[in-house]
């Protein structure tokens, strides 16, 4: 795992420390020093802040400004009010594209409805020809509005099997308890 770091002109290169102790020691400094800026942050701009982590070894650890668990909640609680905000926002533009698409339909019948009945005032005994145009207007329409279904399927199905890294999954209980 080796990466660049442009830091002003010179390029650093990072890389992965071969020996397992010199990698713990490395990781207990710098989780200090991370704990530490965590704490000037939060003194410094009086919000909340917290830091998770976990040891090569799989140890976790914490940092918080007020408590780590009040903080990740609030941070939970924010993320699902923006899915279900932004799921609700998807679904609706879908559905006001579906609500023009009927205002348009409607326009169009009423202007078929009068060019029929001004062809029957005209022509009283005659066969009313069809409206090629009308025909391959409704056709086009019809069209809009399967492409505007799809696209509501696909946000919707999209939203609800959008993966989300920063959910943490509740703990399953142990059943032997």
């Amino acid at each position: 795992m080796e990466n660049e770091i442009n830091k002003g002109k010179q390029k650093i290169e990072m890389k992965l420390i071969e020996s397992e102790r010199a990698r713990t020691i490395s990781f207990s400094k710098r989780k200090k020093t991370l704990f530490q800026d965590a704490e000037k942050l939060a003194t410094r701009s009086g919000d909340e802040v917290g830091a998770m982590l976990f040891s090569p070894g799989g140890k976790p650890f914490s940092y918080g400004s007020t408590s780590i668990e009040e903080i990740i909640d609030k941070f939970l609680k924010v993320k699902v009010e923006d899915h279900q905000r932004d799921h609700a926002e998807s679904i609706s533009i879908g559905f006001v594209a579906l609500e023009d698409l009927h205002k348009e339909l409607q326009a169009l019948n009423e202007k078929e409805r009068r060019r029929i009945l001004m062809y029957k005032i005209m022509h009283p005994d005659s066969e009313i020809p069809s409206d090629k145009h009308m025909e391959e207007q409704k056709v086009a329409m019809l069209l809009r509005v399967k492409k505007i279904l799809n696209e509501t399927k696909s946000a919707i199905l999209g939203e609800h099997l959008k993966f989300d890294l920063n959910v943490v999954p509740e703990p399953e209980e142990d059943e032997s308890s």
